[in-house]
């Protein structure tokens, strides 16, 4: 499949262009044309250009389904639901990636074939939908995914909420030591100079480092900016991503509260999609897909194949080795009740809270080690700074 930049104008005469995937561009003008749109061209996209789709924000993605359930809920057509929340989004990203699922559906395809074409909505909510359509409950399904949603989103920022403050000390930090390198231990190095005394190895050492900073600062930046730009890049490969998502569960008790974090998104996830109507083996492989760890994914998409053999999801996840030994229970627990739903959501609030309590202990720790870091910091620089002082005080005494 191919994607194409479709120029073409409905039936009220207004002319606007959309991202379209078909095999051929005959295929794809000959689809609108049924349609009844008049097409004016139909172009192949570029690699940058089709790259260039950003996510939707999840705040925004939130108020949109909000007023997309209340709407189908007054009555509405889906297609004109869509329509009336596209014309109304400021985003105009986001904007034009409705105009293109109001479009696909006008031609026949499904609302979820019509979202996931579009490549940027997250996977839980394209298979919610499926499920949705399959069942003949879409607005059932549409609520379960908007509590979904409410829920990750407080997480979220209950998470970034508790690291702001150690970031703004980690920056102060930097920020302090780039001035006193750069800025207060050249004006010591220009006394040191004129007084042509000794000088002690550290202050030497930091008068050395204080001087090319000045000089090659402006250069060593860019470099420094260039590589976090590669390095950024590298983690968004496969391999890349492998490696990072190791060093983080390798990392001593941040370690522990990323796996239980993980673990908690994917079964809430497994829970919403059960809850929806979707069977096991797909579930699995959606909420495998959602969450960020590839070391958790992977485990997950190596039960898929256990549960296919027949092996319950409990036994399965056993099996991976990495899921933690308490939501092995729980879902064990669930799957002879019958209720593996619930408990799965059960899981995910256990974990949650746990996450947000260990990272709140955590944060209480690196608080006063950043400052103790400062202060050590700080007090070396001045010794160096002002040792050949006490030196030279001595020395007149």
């Amino acid at each position: 499949m191919t994607e194409f930049t479709v120029k073409l104008a409905d039936d009220r005469g207004r002319v606007q262009e959309q991202i379209h995937a078909a095999a051929t561009a005959e295929e794809l003008r000959a689809r609108f044309t049924q349609a009844g749109y008049l097409v004016y061209s139909v172009k192949a996209r570029s690699a940058l250009g089709a790259a260039s789709k950003k996510k939707v924000k999840l705040a925004v993605f939130l108020v949109f389904n909000q007023q997309f359930l209340t709407l189908i809920r007054a009555g509405l057509p889906i297609l004109s639901s869509i329509e009336l929340l596209g014309k109304r989004q400021k985003d105009e990203g986001f904007r034009g990636q409705l105009e293109d699922v109001a479009a696909r559906i006008k031609t026949g395809e499904s609302i979820s074939q019509a979202f996931e074409a579009q490549g940027t909505f997250p996977v839980v909510f394209t298979t919610t939908l499926l499920a949705g359509e399959r069942s003949g409950n879409l607005e059932e399904v549409l609520q379960r995914y908007l509590d979904f949603q409410r829920v990750s989103l407080t997480f979220r920022k209950k998470l970034i909420a508790s690291m702001i403050y150690p970031a703004i000390l980690l920056f102060a930090v930097i920020a302090l030591f780039i001035f006193l390198i750069t800025f207060v231990v050249p004006r010591f190095a220009q006394l040191y100079e004129q007084l042509g005394t000794q000088l002690p190895g550290l202050t030497v050492f930091l008068l050395a480092l204080g001087k090319d900073a000045q000089h090659y600062g402006l250069f060593v930046a860019p470099v420094i900016a260039l590589a976090v730009w590669a390095i950024y890049k590298w983690t968004q490969t496969e391999t890349g991503a492998i490696f990072v998502d190791k060093v983080r569960i390798s990392i001593p008790m941040l370690g522990g509260v990323w796996v239980r974090y993980q673990v908690g998104l994917f079964s809430r996830t497994l829970s919403t999609l059960l809850t929806g109507g979707l069977p096991l083996v797909p579930s699995l492989e959606t909420a495998a897909r959602s969450i960020d760890s590839k070391q958790i994914a992977r485990a997950v998409y190596t039960s898929v194949d256990t549960v296919r053999e027949g092996k319950g999801l409990s036994v399965s996840l056993e099996l991976t080795g990495v899921f933690p030994e308490l939501s092995i229970e729980m879902i064990e627990v669930g799957e002879s009740t019958g209720a593996l739903p619930a408990m799965l959501n059960s899981v995910a609030e256990f974990f949650e809270e746990d996450v947000q309590t260990s990272l709140a202990a955590i944060m209480s720790l690196i608080e006063p080690a950043i400052m103790m870091v400062m202060g050590v910091v700080v007090v070396i620089i001045l010794i160096a700074l002002y040792l050949p002082i006490f030196s030279l005080n001595g020395t007149g005494g």
